[in-house]
């Protein structure tokens, strides 16, 4: 018998640490508005990133979420089912606490000179505490909230830099595309509740399956819908993908890495747990006429083909990149198009463990960037030729990362990529299998471009010897390590993915 017993909502840990650090720099910026101690405001962030980290791993090593021996699904209830901590809410706030945690290390360095440095982390801090609570959340009303929640920072962090046009005007398309889009989410929870008449996932699940929606199958059919369009956006799936770019390239580096990774996997985590609660496949499509997943097919092969097919006509590096991680946002819906197949649990599973090696594959490419917009080089790949002259220890996790990203064995992108081919042809979506090798191959093209131009190509003009900042180094090696570290923990962490996706979804 335990000696005492903690609240409940102490299961939000990670997500209350993350919200803690948020306030406490807010405490340190309103104590010395002026500081310019990047140390301190940068240590300050980084550890409480870690901290939600900690606590996180720590949850999963425990058996949070794990089905018990007599049957229980092992999960925590938090404000009245409001909120539930299970596997998948851990395993995303994982994902979503690493890359929290290499950004802010990272603007050490890619800060230094800027204004609204205080801000600035807090906004992070705060942006990731809404991606956290985005894991756990049981109801569209919470979804909604932890989603404005995330993007609300969001779209301040990327015109944070008021002087660079490009930074303004990347916020400003971001906020106008993302406002549609939280409209367009809202009036399909709205017409999801006036065909059920709940908003927690469980209970319109039950209604869907006591037949209590048939008469309102139109409804219902419009609602889930209109999520999807919600989600897309969150994803930067297209038809809501317009905004990634422009995002991307003008925001500070280190926020297009956190963006492009961190919030895509909460987006993802969102959708995987409404899709799987909420509506059950096939009577969903009993009521509605039509089965949801094969939305979710289109999806994932127009996005990864159109994502691929625009970074390989780019000539601007962080736009490519933009692109790219498009593409990877199709190959992560392949988890929601398999959901009703034999082995369904599989394909999330692996769709899951594709958006955990993302998200140090693809922080560590930003990162990159981030590094070379520290020393001054252009964002063209022309711009970057002979880096590796310079800066060979980047350039070579650079090569890492990108040869991940592109599947190239035995990085760990290429095992996420394998098991999700695997895992889409057991579940017999032959055409979303194909034209994951297809896109994959091109996307190879594109990648070997900027490869080529920091360790082949001639420098085109003479550059000065570069600086080797700490926290931008630091951040972008162990983003490099990570990628190929997980190959002797894939099978453990697949485990844990399948095992996730497993208990959701039963």
């Amino acid at each position: 018998m335990a000696i005492f017993e903690l609240p409940g909502w102490t299961a939000l840990a990670p997500a209350v640490l993350l919200a803690a650090t948020a306030l406490a720099l807010f405490v340190i910026d309103s104590i010395s508005p002026t500081t310019t101690n990047r140390g301190l405001l940068a240590g300050t962030a980084t550890a409480g990133s870690l901290a939600a980290l900690g606590v996180a791993v720590w949850f999963v090593l425990a058996g949070v979420g794990t089905p018990t021996i007599d049957g229980g699904r092992g999960v925590i209830d938090v404000l009245g089912n409001q909120f539930v901590v299970d596997q998948l809410a851990l395993f995303f706030m994982i994902v979503i606490t690493v890359v929290t945690a290499l950004v802010t290390v990272a603007s050490y360095d890619y800060m230094e000179g800027h204004a609204y440095q205080a801000e600035y982390y807090s906004l992070v801090l705060l942006a990731a505490t809404g991606m956290a609570t985005m894991a756990a959340a049981n109801s569209l009303v919470t979804i909604f909230i932890a989603l404005e929640l995330s993007s609300l920072p969001s779209y301040a962090l990327v015109a944070i830099l008021k002087d660079n046009r490009g930074s303004v005007e990347g916020g400003m398309k971001y906020f106008l595309i993302g406002a549609l889009s939280s409209a367009i989410f809202l009036y399909g929870i709205s017409l999801v509740y006036g065909a059920t008449g709940h908003l927690q996932l469980e209970t319109i699940a039950d209604v869907i399956g006591n037949g209590d929606a048939n008469d309102y199958g139109g409804l219902l059919g419009l609602g889930i819908l209109m999520l999807i369009g919600g989600f897309a956006y969150k994803t930067a799936s297209v038809p809501f993908h317009f905004w990634a770019p422009e995002a991307y390239e003008g925001a500070p580096a280190p926020i297009s890495a956190f963006l492009s990774s961190a919030s895509k996997a909460a987006g993802f985590v969102i959708a995987f747990r409404v899709f799987t609660e909420a509506f059950p496949v096939a009577r969903t499509a009993s009521v509605i006429g039509v089965d949801w997943t094969v939305a979710f097919i289109v999806l994932a092969v127009v996005t990864m083909t159109l994502g691929n097919f625009a970074a390989a006509t780019q000539e601007n590096v962080k736009r490519m990149l933009a692109y790219s991680s498009i593409g990877h946002a199709g190959y992560a819906l392949i988890g929601l198009a398999g959901i009703s197949a034999d082995g369904g649990a599989l394909v999330m599973g692996a769709a899951m463990m594709h958006l955990l090696v993302y998200g140090f594959m693809n922080t560590g490419a930003f990162l990159f960037v981030a590094l070379a917009e520290y020393w001054g080089v252009g964002r063209t790949f022309e711009d970057y030729n002979g880096l590796a002259r310079q800066a060979p220890v980047a350039c070579f996790a650079l090569g890492i990362c990108l040869f991940s990203l592109a599947g190239i064995p035995p990085l760990g992108g290429f095992w996420s990529k394998y098991f999700l081919y695997t895992s889409a042809l057991d579940a017999g979506l032959l055409v979303v299998a194909a034209a994951l090798v297809v896109n994959s191959a091109l996307s190879l093209y594109y990648y070997s471009r900027l490869i080529k131009a920091v360790w082949i190509e001639d420098p085109v003009v003479e550059r000065d010897s570069l600086s080797q900042p700490i926290g931008l180094y630091a951040a972008l090696v162990v983003a490099a390590v990570m990628t190929v570290a997980l190959l002797p923990m894939f099978g453990p962490v697949a485990d844990t993915a399948v095992n996730a996706a497993t208990a959701v979804l039963t």
